[in-house]
């Protein structure tokens, strides 16, 4: 099929990018490059996806000047293989990442970048065919994940576990009565895969599950943050370069991005339209109903999947995407951990002897986060304890 075979292109560009010998070209490049001036503009990739509101919001609302930086038209890219390749080249230097992809990028590729805050909490989901009604349902079946280092690859495993499947990665043949086949497909493919019964399910980032709600070809079966409470999806990454060289810049920018996040938490229907193909920006492609089905959506909707079981922790009051900025260490050493467990058809090999807390003291720079959130008035201005401390939730 056509649109499996774009996504194996990318994801083989992914890999590459994201060995030593791979990266090594990119990094020649960006190294080669003058040292940015202190008071160079900050440059902003995104999918068109809602992991990137934060930083969309910063730039359409003038955080980014207001905190005393210069910033860019934020540029769109297309893939998960553009926008890192984009970020090793420095042709951006501000980018959301997925998580367990910047883990890789760390430690798998030696990427000299860092984690500065934590773009969104939650937003994810895995979306069926109508006629299936649990994740047995799965078994013999194909599901579509957006790439293998991502939280959903981790969330769904887990899921198909726990219901007595086994996650296989099977490029010929059908899967077995018990196995789960899993295949990587760009999340704009995913839809219409669903619709011409190519897949039985994706699992993927917003506003993609909320796309195949309003078009009527699936259901929500089960949202992943209703599994890892706040887990992290999308995170901000940048390079250490910058963080070492310019930290006075490095912590305006952080401060309009933690910013963003508080004023999205205050106006989330406002944010909707300005993400839409209906906003002055037009950030992303999509319809102001999908994306108010994400960020602002009708309380009826809560009910429904109370009832359907797509939200089992009612007590959690979770919404179906947040926004919180800072990076748990705790998450960091639970992601690896899991990672390592995880089937993952790529480089896995530096996993092996990756300790969770090395990664997170490692990868995480949050030195500029926790000075912008002070400045906004602590943790509890994005509904979280005090303190910079928790213990994971992880129910399936």
């Amino acid at each position: 099929m056509c649109l499996e075979h774009v996504s194996r292109r990318e994801m083989l560009k992914l890999a590459s990018l994201f060995t030593v010998a791979g990266a090594a070209p990119l990094l020649s490049a960006f190294n080669a490059q003058a040292q940015p001036a202190a008071s160079g503009p900050v440059r902003i990739g995104y999918l068109p996806i809602t992991d990137a509101a934060p930083l969309l919001v910063a730039h359409n609302n003038g955080f980014f000047k207001d905190a005393g930086v210069e910033v860019e038209k934020p540029t769109m890219l297309r893939s998960w293989a553009q926008l890192i390749e984009a970020f090793i080249a420095g042709q951006v230097n501000v980018v959301h990442l997925l998580s367990p992809m910047t883990v890789w990028a760390r430690f798998g590729s030696k990427v000299p970048a860092k984690v500065v805050a934590w773009n969104h909490v939650g937003g994810s989901g895995l979306t069926v065919l109508p006629e299936i009604n649990d994740l047995k349902s799965l078994a013999g079946k194909t599901v579509a994940i957006p790439f293998w280092y991502s939280i959903h690859n981790v969330v769904l495993q887990a899921m198909l576990r726990d219901a007595g499947l086994e996650p296989v990665s099977r490029k010929q043949g059908q899967p077995a009565a018990n196995e789960v086949n899993l295949v990587v497909m760009a999340p704009s493919d995913m839809p219409p895969a669903l619709a011409s019964r190519n897949i039985a399910g994706y699992i993927v980032a917003e506003p993609f599950n909320a796309i195949a709600e309003t078009m009527g070809i699936g259901k929500v079966l089960r949202f992943t943050g209703d599994v890892w409470r706040n887990h992290a999806c999308c995170t901000v990454f940048m390079h250490e370069r910058d963080l070492e060289q310019r930290p006075e810049w490095s912590q305006k920018v952080v401060d309009a991005i933690v910013r963003a996040q508080l004023w999205i938490r205050d106006n989330r229907a406002e944010t909707a339209q300005l993400l839409s193909k209906e906003g002055v920006n037009r950030y992303t492609p999509h319809a102001l109903p999908v994306l108010n089905k994400v960020l602002a959506p009708a309380a009826s909707d809560r009910e429904s999947y109370l009832s359907s079981k797509a939200i089992r922790h009612a007590d959690w009051q979770d919404k179906r995407i947040d926004f919180q900025p800072y990076p748990y260490p705790t998450y960091t050493e639970e992601l690896v951990a899991r990672l390592q467990n995880t089937v993952i058809e790529a480089d896995r090999g530096f996993l092996a002897t990756l300790d969770g807390k090395t990664a997170a003291a490692q990868l995480v720079d949050d030195r500029f986060v926790k000075r912008a959130i002070e400045a906004a008035g602590g943790m509890g201005k994005f509904g979280q304890a005090p303190g910079y401390a928790r213990t994971e939730l992880i129910e399936v």
